[in-house]
């Protein structure tokens, strides 16, 4: 069984998060989410630690990025919200369905994922039997198909019919290391037809075997010209199988070469890079105990030789190598067990750029949530920081002052080009008055070659303007500008000189950074340059913590705005000409405010 994310446990209402907390103390990194509206935000024992607007589409977007799903409601609620997403079995998380009060726990999905597993914890828990209706389950008390992680099963529909044949009368008999079955209620027999087999070599399609392969076979190979088919057939030569993989090891000189980051994805393998002095002299971190014996299987007729994971490596870098295969320049090597590739060479560096978008989860993208959950560190302003969290207990968490963007941006670098994955959270989008710009003014000034070959992304986000904007309508949906009206990083004449442009071009403006204690002048200042433009009826929007609580949202006009009005948390939207206010009123509602600039102009 691969290793699982954290659970989302999810309540429709406060009655239920009493159960929902006794279920999270069982995974520590566990998050409760709630029903916007009927459960509140918050980390007490009757509060979500997530909300979320719509109970459909939260656990179809969970579902979706394999997340574990815990919700206390109705199973049947819980089946109809996923239902179109049932394809693959083969891929689902664990899906549950729990009653409110603790009294009832039904595992509905992931049976080769390990929901029986969680059934039976969250079960012993709250102290209540799991109502486990599958078969192998409670006649073997395991899930035969569902071995653990650094294991893959052959063929699942082979496996299934394998099942079949034991709930049938059939006996089996076990050939390898299949420790995690050493417990299990198996009709067992030293002489059976069926076998369940441990092994790194392919199935051969016998019905009669049941084929578990442990991911011990380690490739390395100096460069990447059609690597994966190469692989494969060097894979093939020896009768091994593709799910047998556990690395493929890189020179640390092709870091970043798309052509083995290629191969990795078509193996689904992890890439691993090495330094031939590294191995040669013995301080890279790859000579761990978990690859430190393996057998060279060039030649399957030979009597197999004992090599270290430095030899290895050393074949990765050296094409003339002893274990080198000349014909395909691919290294083949075997473990007697599950290689844990971090005692491998190691992993490129990752930094992610993301934004948090106004501040409520809802609106963060699936990019940037998936971004901190991959991460090994986080960094950024600590309000950010404190916002994009929780965070597992084996994540490093890194808070900084706001005024210390550089060497926040250097210390990323730093940490990637270690091999860490590691995500720069600013609020909102990234590339807006925020962390991408200075991420990237760090890279462009560094001669650093371990930071070139950092993997680098900027996830976009929702900015703050966007956010304000959709509160009120469209009033952006014409040209216009951003301006950030702090003087910190240019001077005051250059910001007068563009807001007097901006103006004169009769664009739509939203003002960033408009005041803070040190510069309680400087709205006032840019309002009186507006005004000598732009009519007293100009419609102007005020949005205050919008996607955060207490949001506020007012609209008025240009000649009523005060800077007065305004803090360091609001975003100022200066309508152009054509930018107009309406209300429209239901049958039954209270009135709607909303102000739009229209598509054409004038």
């Amino acid at each position: 069984m691969a290793r699982l994310k954290p659970p989302a446990i999810i309540v429709l209402g406060s009655g239920a998060t009493a159960t929902a907390r006794r279920i999270a103390a069982c995974y520590p990194d566990a998050r409760v989410h709630g029903l916007r509206g009927r459960v509140q935000a918050g980390s007490g024992a009757t509060a979500a630690d997530v909300l979320f607007d719509e109970l459909g589409a939260h656990l179809r977007e969970l579902y979706a990025s394999g997340t574990p799903i815990v919700a206390l409601c109705a199973a049947g609620i819980v089946i109809r919200c996923v239902a179109s997403l049932l394809a693959n079995k083969g891929a689902e998380p664990p899906v549950l369905a729990v009653a409110e009060d603790g009294s009832a726990v039904a595992p509905l999905l992931g049976g080769l994922a390990g929901v029986n597993v969680m059934a039976r914890e969250i079960a012993a828990a709250l102290d209540v039997p799991p109502a486990i209706t599958t078969s192998g389950e409670l006649r073997f008390g395991t899930c035969v198909l569902n071995p653990p992680e650094g294991y893959a099963l052959a063929s699942l529909a082979q496996g299934k019919r394998f099942v079949s044949d034991l709930l049938a009368g059939e006996s089996t008999r076990i050939e390898g290391d299949a420790h995690w079955l050493d417990d299990a209620q198996l009709p067992r027999s030293a002489d059976a037809q069926r076998a369940i087999r441990i092994t790194p070599h392919a199935w051969d399609g016998n019905i009669d075997e049941l084929v578990i392969h442990p991911r011990s076979v380690v490739v390395a190979l100096t460069d990447g010209e059609d690597a994966a088919q190469r692989i494969r057939d060097a894979l093939a030569a020896q009768a091994l199988s593709p799910l047998a993989l556990a690395a493929i090891v890189a020179p640390a000189a092709r870091m970043g070469d798309e052509a083995f980051e290629q191969a990795a994805r078509a193996l689904n393998a992890p890439l691993r890079f090495a330094d031939v002095a590294d191995v040669t002299d013995g301080t890279n971190s790859a000579n761990g105990t978990n690859a430190a014996a393996v057998m060279d299987v060039k030649d399957s007729h030979a009597a197999p030789a004992s090599l270290s994971s430095r030899a290895l490596l050393t074949a990765a870098l050296d094409p003339d190598s002893e274990i080198a295969d000349s014909a395909s320049g691919v290294a083949l090597a075997v473990a007697a067990g599950p290689v844990d590739v971090n005692t491998i060479g190691r992993a490129r560096g990752r930094l992610t750029v993301i934004g948090l978008g106004p501040g409520s989860a809802d609106l963060m993208v699936p990019a940037a949530r998936a971004a901190l959950d991959q991460a090994t560190d986080i960094l950024g302003y600590a309000t950010y920081v404190e916002m994009a969290g929780p965070f597992r207990a084996d994540q490093q968490v890194h808070p900084t002052d706001n005024r210390e963007e550089m060497q926040r941006a250097r210390r990323a670098f730093e940490l990637a080009s270690g091999g860490r994955r590691v995500v720069m959270v600013s609020s909102g989008d990234p590339g807006v008055f925020a962390m991408a710009s200075a991420v990237l003014e760090a890279l462009d000034a560094s001669d650093a070659p371990e930071w070139a070959d950092v993997e680098l992304e900027i996830v976009p986000g929702v900015s703050a303007a966007m956010a304000t904007a959709a509160q009120a309508g469209a009033p952006l949906g014409h040209d216009f500008c951003m301006l950030s009206l702090s003087d910190n990083l240019k001077p005051w004449s250059i910001i007068e000189t563009r807001i007097a442009h901006a103006a004169q071009a009769d664009l739509v403006m939203a003002f960033y950074n408009p005041v803070s204690r040190a510069r309680p002048w400087q709205l006032d200042k840019a309002l009186d340059i507006v005004r000598e433009f732009r009519a007293p009826e100009t419609v102007v929007v005020l949005g205050r913590d919008i996607g955060r609580p207490g949001a506020s949202l007012v609209t008025m006009t240009l000649g009523e705005l005060k800077s007065a009005d305004v803090d360091m948390r609001t975003m100022v939207i200066i309508g152009s000409s054509t930018t107009r206010e309406f209300v429209r009123r239901s049958a039954h509602g209270a009135p709607r405010e909303w102000v739009y600039t229209p598509r054409w102009y004038r």
